[in-house]
């Protein structure tokens, strides 16, 4: 018997995941595979499509490259659609005259941008946000325009956004025909704290509009919107929703719906029994999906189908497709936003839990049932760490916590990690993109001996897709160790086969003092952008050095390199350091001067500090001259660092304080600035238990009373807010800067990378009661040795800034290009740094 032709009409990334399932099923010995794609190139990953701008290269985003194809055995027809379908004879020609017979037909036409009929919707300027060749279209354009405008708000809609700020388009705007942004997935709450992260950025936000026509002639000038208001734009996105791709479909007399889509069936079956059509292009009971996960499972439904009709029983563990759960999460424009089950459900129908923090842009609510047993639903933004388990609550009917909060407040004081992803069943599906459970996962573990996060996506494809999962299934491969009695061993990457901690502890014995001294000693490679962070944050917490002395300076991320903060648009911020906010009035005449000679944005922020925003590189050296020369030193906003500790007045001015919060407050940061630790480090110092410093949200912090100070440790005032815990009671000034030597260097000692106090303290096996044994009963034996490495840190301290500006060799480095001119050349733009996003989760 010879093989079965398989034609898949369509290479987007659901026709290329049906071929990569196929040649991997039992399926692959009796099948003959042909596919036809529309584009030029091999199927890419369209998920990730605003990368192409500055992140990633085409190559980096395609699947799998056309020797893939080749190496398989299938014939790959590209840039040649179909155009034509002979049903009955079973027969298929191209636009290029292609002529093809089939046995079974597989329609993965995907869907198009919808365009709506607006009046010179034709002109120059206006384009759609689909394919490599739209965004080659804008970057071109984009060069020659200075204010974008985006129609629609939805999930593609805030991605095109991204991309004109990619672009360098500094006038960003997004229009909504909607009363609130993303209208399917979340509230207006949630909108409103979306939009004003948006907001942030610089992008302006037009809700409730709807266009009447675009104004120009022959290139769009502007939007004119039905309510008489226009809005000028030189450069126009449309991101207004699909359509699905039914044309071919149509024209061979299948089933559409009355809306478009070819109507298929639980096992993906169109109105033909020879031909299915998977992803966005099928409509299944009255709904198109448009997300890559419910398409990854109907190429898999409709190859066991295929598979069925051949005698061959099921190639795969799903036979049927019975619907998908929507639950979505993304970053848009590095804001998390996630909804998942019913996010819409309203009282009395359930019961409402919102956490609103509309300073730090965070919105979280979660719906419970009326029974206070099950979770129904719920939206998070800005933070959405807890998505995952969230959801496989609310999927798995999982009981709630008798406390529901700690839902989205975080279980206090306890770890809600790993312990949630092993209490889920076998069953609960982890990775939605591959349809990998959590049975499947600890199978290739416990049978086929996989032991990390690298081997399970090998094995399994989780983590491949979207990439959401990666969290829970970190937990579970931990989980799942910890059960087998196996240390897990968190390497820092593939070039280093020791921890943090252990690298650390070997750097300092063999006093390495730069990235190449350790690269060469303990490890392999040419290192990476994982590494090179990492070990650079371990240098400078042994030796206190200058970041930019001894060869460091190009191991560190693009913030270090500069001393400074790399802003939208690749000017710098410049922050001086004013300990305690104390600052006489000269030293605000000084700010105030530098700012104007700079045209430089000035804010005061929530830390107590003045931050100057604009700031060119070549101008940074001048104007931290200016600064040093006034007695300001560098604020360490750019590093992992401490960066302020935050007073009340104290008893200097308060009625109610009853300690110098201010005097102490100048101790402790004049101690600790410099100081590079993991992660960043923040203190506050409360005169009185009415707490105007909120020392209780900071890394450390410390709280005056009539006998002395309370100390509190791992607070976090961020996006996943945490009370720190008491440490110790009435404490003389003494005694608290002993307890905070110790606690620091033993954080830097033992946290992981990128890891800050608060989740440090919850992973610690004990929780507080062992960091206090630790800090105060000395029970390791090492709190002499904790106390001798501060001060020697404390005593090495140098303000690099100050150094930059008077080492001619390290002022050469803040040039543009190495042959800049001291003379800016007003025709050169400037825009953002490549390395901008690599670094921005180093920065967060």
């Amino acid at each position: 018997m010879g093989k079965s032709k398989i034609v898949v009409v369509g290479n987007g990334m659901v026709g290329y995941k049906f071929c990569e399932k196929a040649v991997k099923s039992a399926l692959a010995d009796h099948i003959e595979l042909v596919v036809f794609g529309e584009e030029p190139r091999p199927a890419y990953d369209r998920v990730h499509l605003s990368s192409y701008f500055g992140e990633k290269t085409l190559s980096e985003l395609t699947m799998a490259p056309v020797s893939w194809y080749q190496e398989n055995g299938i014939k790959l027809h590209l840039g040649d659609p179909i155009t034509e379908i002979d049903a009955k004879s079973k027969q298929l020609k191209s636009h290029r005259g292609v002529k093809e017979d089939y046995d079974f037909l597989v329609l993965a036409t995907g869907s198009g941008a919808f365009v709506p009929n607006i009046p010179g919707v034709d002109m120059d300027g206006i384009f759609v946000y689909r394919t490599i060749e739209d965004l080659d279209m804008m970057k071109s354009f984009a060069k020659k325009a200075k204010r974008g405008v985006v129609i629609g708000g939805g999930l593609l809609g805030l991605e095109a956004a991204k991309a004109l700020l990619d672009l360098g388009i500094k006038d960003a705007h997004v229009v909504e025909f909607a009363p609130r942004l993303m209208p399917r997935q979340i509230d207006d709450k949630g909108s409103k704290i979306l939009e004003g992260k948006l907001n942030e950025l610089g992008i302006t936000v037009h809700c409730d509009k709807n266009t009447a026509r675009f104004s120009g002639e022959g290139t769009v000038t502007g939007l004119e919107f039905h309510d008489g208001q226009f809005l000028d734009a030189e450069m126009v996105v449309i991101s207004a929703g699909i359509r699905p791709r039914d044309e071919v479909a149509g024209k061979a007399n299948l089933t559409l719906g009355p809306r478009g889509g070819i109507l298929v069936n639980e096992q993906m079956e169109t109105s033909n029994e020879n031909i299915f059509a998977i992803g966005e292009c099928a409509l299944y009971d009255n709904m198109i999906y448009g997300l890559v996960a419910p398409g990854y499972e109907m190429a898999e439904v409709a190859l066991n189908a295929i598979a069925t009709r051949l005698n061959l029983g099921a190639v795969s563990k799903k036979q049927e497709f019975t619907g998908f759960d929507m639950s979505t999460k993304l970053k848009l424009i590095g804001v998390d936003v996630a909804s998942f089950g019913n996010p819409f459900i309203e009282e009395p129908e359930c019961q409402t839990i919102v956490y609103e923090n509309k300073a730090k842009g965070v919105y979280k609510r979660v719906n419970i049932d009326t029974f206070n047993k099950k979770l129904l639903g719920g939206i998070l933004i800005g933070d959405a760490e807890q998505y995952n388990m969230l959801q496989q609550i609310c999927s798995n009917g999982l009981p709630i916590p008798a406390d529901p909060e700690d839902m989205i407040l975080g279980a206090r004081g306890g770890d809600d990690g790993e312990s949630g992803v092993m209490g889920l069943p076998d069953s609960a599906l982890i990775c939605s993109c591959e349809a990998v459970s959590k049975g499947d996962i600890i199978h290739q573990m416990t049978q086929n001996d996989c032991k990390t996060l690298d081997e399970i996506k090998k094995s399994t494809k989780a983590c491949t897709g979207c990439a959401g999962c990666v969290p829970l299934v970190k937990d579970l491969v931990s989980g799942v160790l910890k059960e087998q009695g196996i240390i897990e061993r968190k390497t820092i990457c593939q070039h280093f086969d020791h921890t943090r901690q252990e690298l650390l502890s070997l750097t300092k014995l063999r006093n390495l003092q730069t990235f190449d001294e350790v690269l060469h000693e303990l490890g392999h490679g040419d290192g990476c952008e994982t590494c090179q962070p990492v070990v650079s944050s371990i240098l400078a917490s042994l030796w206190n050095e200058n970041v930019l002395e001894k060869g460091r300076a190009v191991s560190q991320d693009s913030n270090d390199r500069f001393l400074a903060n790399i802003q939208r648009g690749g000017t710098y911020s410049v922050v001086p350091r004013i300990p305690g906010g104390e600052i006489t009035p000269d030293k605000l005449i000084v700010i105030g001067e530098v700012a104007k000679k700079y045209g430089l944005y000035t804010k005061i922020t929530g830390g107590q500090r003045i931050d100057l925003f604009g700031a060119h590189v070549g101008d940074l050296p001048k104007i931290w001259e200016e600064l040093v020369n006034a007695g300001f030193e560098s604020g360490h906003a750019y590093g992992k660092a401490l960066r302020t500790v935050k007073s009340c007045v104290g008893t200097t001015w308060c009625r109610f304080g009853v300690q110098d919060a201010v005097s102490f407050a100048i101790e402790v940061e004049n101690r600790y600035k410099g100081l590079r630790s993991p992660h960043k480090l923040k203190s506050a110092v409360s005169g009185c238990i009415r707490e105007c410093a909120e020392a209780q949200s900071k890394d450390f912090g410390i709280i005056a009373t009539e006998n002395g100070w309370n100390l509190y440790v791992c607070g976090n005032g961020g996006t996943r807010p945490r009370h720190a815990d008491l440490l110790a009671t009435d404490l003389s000034s003494e005694d608290c800067i002993k307890y905070i030597d110790r606690f620091l260097m033993f954080y830097i000692r033992t946290a992981e990378p990128l890891q800050r106090t608060a989740a440090w303290l919850d992973k610690m096996e004990g929780g507080i009661k062992y960091l206090k044994s630790v800090i105060i009963d000395d029970v390791l034996g090492i709190n002499a040795e904790l106390e001798a490495e501060m001060a020697s840190l404390v005593g090495k301290y140098k303000c690099e800034w100050k150094e930059v500006v008077e080492t001619p060799e390290l002022r050469k480095r803040f040039t543009h290009f190495v042959n800049a001119p001291e003379v800016k050349d007003p025709n050169v733009e400037l825009v953002p740094m490549r390395e901008q996003v690599k670094a921005a989760d180093w920065n967060a």
